[in-house]
């Protein structure tokens, strides 16, 4: 059990939170959700014993495996795949003992640890990571690559990849989804879900909360109070709280009011059953939603974008790629205003790199790009953070947009994307993660566009945040174009699913279950192929499996044959000298000495003996084991 006893932890002067006390349970999943800055990290340095309360009594079991994501990654030299394996501490240690008896030429040594590298699986640790590394994104070739070669982004992979391969009895994981892409999402999840031991998760997506966690800590005003069930049965009870609270329930009247109208608007235009009737479901809920987001301190919306022809942009038989490699062949899309389209598709097959060619950020190796003249694209990308000038402030910002407005309008503007008082003043330098790609949203929404490129938003984005933008999304009259990993968001603000796979560009007539399924289905052909290919040579590869097998466990049969040999050899001499010993002459006066000797002798090989033999059960039974 992991115990929180009337807990306050500070930052300086500020109070985190106080009196918390909850009990985390063994086998327990336990997601932490709470504004940007509630303490979440905190808590976590708390239980790895980087921080320590500043009031109240904080316990857990001596002796647990704690695994955590690094967030530095070392440029080292060394492989990917033997960096994932390091996370496998008690394998590295056995591997660093067996090159020491080898050194040594211990051979009885060698054997034991031999067995124990079997007992613990260390001959499938190779695998083991390398299936992690697959469902992470990373490919078979990439394994080999030093780590020094992967950019920030992969390196986190890594860094979980590393966590993951830790025989942990407690994982910490903080906001693990934010460098990955919607497939390898799918894959963690259904790996926490089969996780046997503790997890503590801080995490702003909905679905992957939703279907991992049993229990929510919910961190706000101070306050660390845990809740039963996923997080969805956590906003349903926290909606139930804030009702009975006057002021909050005017405003979630008028925000289930906001929802309904665009629920019954889109039921009445919905012509396509499957995916309409999806959309459907997820606005319904959002009705729950709202009532539990009624204290957000965000609020905005975006402004009726002016012309909008038709179509705004098309492409035309369009090549995508780097150089000599196309990605995507012979693409073809057109987008016309109210357009509402979320891309699906593996790593690498080339969604960004579309949305890039639609931005004009890349030119298409071939064919055609048609843009309306009065096409205004707003570009909402990761790298759009760093173009931030870091040493001006959010006012400023928006002043290079509007030199018009006044400073009144500019920061009422602001206010709704919480830049609140002096805060509109501020450096940016400084700012989180979070509040920079707020910002970058607050840019975008302020330039009215009337066509959206939006290559994963909810990066750094907590909840509240993240429900703000997908309220606002539902209100955008113009068109959209979408890559996210946020289940949620794609749910409830598109109604058409293109699948960027194998070359192609092409309509994906499903939801986003039917496209986990298929996910599914393609790492099964993938593991099909693999076998196919597997068989052709497992024949050679099995003898090959079994020389390994015979050189390792080389040690463990010379130690029998050696025990052997001397069991022979001392019941041969103990033999010699019972016979020498039946003779009567031998205890004659004259004999006295010669007698000593060999009654001295006898203890001697006895001794011997039995020392051989228990040598030779003990190799024997560790023969039997393997």
């Amino acid at each position: 059990m992991i115990n929180f006893k009337n807990v306050a932890l500070r930052r300086g002067a500020r109070v985190l939170f106080d009196n918390a006390s909850f009990t985390l349970h063994k086998g327990q999943k336990v997601g932490f959700t709470g504004a940007n800055g509630a303490g979440k990290s905190s808590l976590f340095a708390l239980v790895r014993n980087e921080l320590h309360p500043d009031e109240g009594d904080f316990s857990m079991p001596p002796q647990l495996e704690i695994a955590h994501v690094a967030q530095e990654t070392p440029a080292v030299a060394c492989s990917a795949i033997d960096y994932v394996i390091d996370g496998d501490a008690p394998l590295r240690r056995l591997q660093q003992q067996t090159l020491v008896a080898e050194q040594a030429n211990d051979g009885m040594k060698l054997a034991e640890c031999h067995a124990m590298l079997e007992t613990i699986g260390g001959y499938t640790a190779q695998a083991r990571a390398s299936r992690l590394m697959n469902g992470l994104g990373f490919t078979a070739a990439q394994e080999q690559n030093a780590v020094s070669s992967f950019s920030g982004g992969w390196r986190m992979r890594l860094n979980l990849a590393q966590a993951l391969m830790c025989r942990s009895d407690l994982l910490l994981l903080d906001e693990p989804t934010n460098h990955l892409d919607l497939d390898a999402v799918i894959w963690l999840q259904d790996w926490l879900c089969k996780y046997p031991g503790t997890l503590m998760l801080i995490s702003h997506d909905r679905d992957f909360l939703d279907t991992i966690t049993d229990h929510i800590v919910h961190i706000e005003q101070n306050k660390a109070e845990i809740y039963t069930g996923n997080y969805s049965a956590f906003e349903k009870m926290r909606a139930e709280k804030l009702a009975q609270q006057q002021a909050a329930f005017q405003k979630q009247q008028r925000e289930v009011a906001h929802i309904q109208s665009f629920v019954d608007r889109f039921k009445a235009q919905a012509t396509k059953a499957r995916q309409a009737q999806s959309r459907i479901k997820a606005l319904e809920r959002m009705e729950l939603i709202a009532a539990a987001h009624v204290d957000s301190p965000f609020d905005f919306s975006f402004a009726k974008p002016g012309r909008m022809p038709n179509p705004l942009l098309s492409l035309e038989k369009v090549d995508i790629g780097y150089g000599q490699t196309i990605i995507i062949k012979q693409a073809g899309l057109s987008i016309s205003p109210g357009d509402r389209i979320g891309l699906l598709g593996p790593n690498g097959a080339g969604k960004s790199s579309l949305i890039k060619v639609l931005a004009g950020e890349m030119q298409p190796l071939s064919g055609k790009k048609l843009a309306a003249d009065t096409l205004k694209i707003g570009y909402f990308a990761q790298h759009q953070l760093e173009q931030l000038h870091l040493d001006e402030s959010p006012l400023w910002h928006v002043q290079q947009i509007d030199k018009q407005a006044t400073e009144k309008e500019l920061r009422n503007f602001l206010g709704g994307f919480d830049f609140q008082g002096d805060k509109v003043l501020e450096l940016v330098k400084p700012f989180s993660g979070g509040e920079k790609a707020r910002l970058v949203l607050a840019l975008l929404v302020y330039q009215n566009p009337n066509l959206l490129l939006l290559d994963e938003p909810t990066n750094h984005l907590d909840l509240e945040m993240r429900h703000a933008l997908s309220v606002a999304l539902q209100d955008y009259q113009g068109a959209i174009v979408v890559v996210s990993h946020d289940r949620h968001l794609l749910r409830s603000v598109t109604d058409q699913l293109l699948l960027v796979a194998g070359g192609k560009v092409q309509s994906f007539d499903g939801d986003l279950e039917d496209y986990r399924i298929w996910l599914s289905d393609q790492k099964k052909k993938e593991e099909k192929s693999s076998i196919e290919l597997t068989s052709v040579v497992s024949r050679k590869d099995q003898r090959k499996l079994d020389a390994e097998r015979r050189q390792r466990h080389k040690p463990l049969y010379d130690a029998l044959k050696k025990a052997e040999l001397a069991v022979e050899k001392y019941h041969q001499e103990q033999r010699q000298l019972e016979q020498q010993l039946a003779d009567p002459a031998i205890y004659a006066e004259s004999e006295k000495a010669q007698l000593k000797k060999l009654m001295e002798r006898k203890a001697q090989v006895d001794k011997a003996l039995g020392d051989a033999e228990a040598a030779w059960m003990d190799a024997e039974e560790r023969l039997e084991e393997l």
